[in-house]
């Protein structure tokens, strides 16, 4: 049981690197535990396959933030906005995904009841159904602020204090040698934790319904029949993915903070915190027009990310691929 709670965490943990979203995009979505969440301009759906083979779906209208608030229109706060409500929804499918999950285990061990025992077997059953609920709200809250911590500490506090140690040792000035260096490492141990993470039997099968997100949107954009066939001839790598969104924002905030300067490791540490919203904002516009100029230069910040992805997608199989599909189908007809 500490086993599975800790793999639903390592799932959490790095579901920012398993995401694509953007506000004027026809498509996008997440991997997910076994299986797919898929947007589409007015709505979401994620599909889940279950142990016994079965589609659980869960979809649901959907309205952006700038359809609300104005303000979320414009650039910078517009990816503010975008990355905001895909960390909603992330978090949405997520749970129901984790549900699923949990159901299928404890329904799984209700079958080692002996026969004459059918009464309880039902009962189990019922209750499982009631408690499934409570304790996979409390399994993703814990999670989602255990994830939080150690995203904080790994990829802000960690490599800060290497660099502090460094300048400490060389006896270095200089802002942006600080901040390139503090930089560079965050890359690494972001690097260092997906290939980590990738020798995970089950995170390696997210990885692969990533893929199948990915050859989904891929066949959707082309304007082709949505088949798996059609979907299996094209690439696990995406320039929208969340992988190559991060390095991104590592890149731009190497700038920023060497803008922003800071002298006590405190004040840095809480700077690289408050103004993550800006160096996400900067970055998905960067993300956006990318993608809208793929001939531009800037297309060539985004491919160390699609190197990446060569960690956080694998090739999946037509199962796989069929469930991407149905959760992107579902999606397009809310």
């Amino acid at each position: 049981m500490i086993f599975k709670h800790f793999k639903h965490f390592i799932f959490t943990a790095a579901s920012w690197a398993l995401n694509s979203s953007d506000d004027e995009i026809l498509v996008g979505g997440q991997a997910v535990i076994e299986g797919v969440m898929m947007r589409s301009p007015k709505g979401y759906s994620v599909a889940v396959r279950r142990q016994d083979g079965t589609v659980r779906v869960m979809k649901d209208a959907l309205f952006g933030l700038g359809e609300r608030w104005k303000a979320f229109k414009l650039p910078i706060l517009r990816g503010v906005g975008v990355l905001g409500q895909a960390l909603v929804l992330g978090i949405r499918a997520l749970r129901f995904s984790a549900e699923e999950a949990l159901t299928d285990d404890q329904t799984a061990q209700g079958h080692h009841y002996p026969v004459s025992a059918a009464f309880q077997v039902a009962t189990a059953k019922i209750e499982t159904k009631k408690d499934t609920s409570q304790v996979s709200s409390w399994l993703i809250a814990g999670n989602l602020v255990l994830a939080l911590g150690v995203n904080v500490i790994l990829f802000v506090a960690l490599p800060l204090v290497i660099t502090r140690l460094l300048q400490t040792q060389i006896g270095f000035q200089s802002s942006i040698l600080f901040n390139g260096i503090d930089g560079l490492l965050r890359v690494l141990v972001f690097v260092i934790f997906l290939y980590s993470v990738s020798w995970m039997k089950d995170m390696n099968r997210v990885f692969q319904y990533h893929g199948a997100e990915h050859k989904t949107v891929y066949n959707f954009e082309a304007r082709q029949e949505l088949n798996v066939t059609n979907a299996q001839k094209f690439s696990t790598l995406h320039p929208r993915c969340g992988t190559s969104f991060l390095l991104v924002v590592m890149i731009v905030s190497i700038l920023v903070f060497s803008v922003a300067k800071f002298d006590s490791f405190t004040a840095k540490l809480l700077s690289r915190i408050v103004l993550l919203p800006l160096v996400a904002g900067i970055s998905y516009e960067i993300i956006r027009y990318s993608a809208k100029h793929p001939n531009s230069l800037l297309r060539w910040v985004t491919f160390p990310g699609l190197l990446l992805q060569k960690i956080t997608t694998q090739p999946p199989n037509d199962k796989q691929v069929e469930i991407a599909i149905r959760a992107l189908e579902e999606a397009l007809t809310v």
